[in-house]
């Protein structure tokens, strides 16, 4: 019981690192941005990149290993319909968060060269702040499904 218990603590972590690392980023990131300013961006982006490694990735490694085990330690299977929904949700964030991170190493880079020649921050980057910026709506509302299936486990079937 007390290993189920760790697991619970555990997966519960890892989904509010996820929840809150991602708000996180994307309020300092927007904050940035919205300053025009290519050093704060620049600086900004940094340190989001370094969070997403650090926090964001490892709980998106976390979550499924301590999912899986707290299902099987409570006996459910992970064919049940709010669980299938929950992975569904995970794999379409998974697939938005990946570009993401390209998105932020790219968006640092150029604004840093922009530091570098004094200039402003080039149209490039701004095409993929745009992108990462559209790309965090259904990432986050994901997240949110994940919780919320988490939380009420509904009794639903997949077909």
């Amino acid at each position: 019981m007390e290993t189920l218990i760790l697991l619970r603590w555990l997966h519960l972590i890892g989904a509010t690192v996820l929840l809150g690392t991602g708000a996180g980023i994307a309020f300092f990131m927007v904050m940035a941005h919205r300053t025009g300013d290519a050093r704060i961006v620049a600086h900004t982006a940094g340190i989001v990149v370094v969070a997403d490694w650090v926090f964001t990735a490892s709980a998106v490694v976390a979550q499924p290993i301590t999912g899986a085990l707290l299902a099987h330690g409570i006996g459910w299977r992970l064919t049940e319909g709010w669980i299938v929904l929950s992975l569904s949700l995970y794999v379409l964030t998974g697939l938005f968060w990946l570009p993401v991170v390209w998105m932020q190493h790219r968006m640092r880079d150029l604004a840093w060269a922009a530091v570098r020649a004094g200039a402003d921050l080039p149209p490039a980057y701004h095409r993929l702040y745009w992108a990462w910026f559209a790309c965090g709506f259904p990432a986050f509302l994901s997240v949110l499904g994940i919780l919320w299936l988490m939380a009420a486990r509904p009794m639903f079937v997949i077909l």
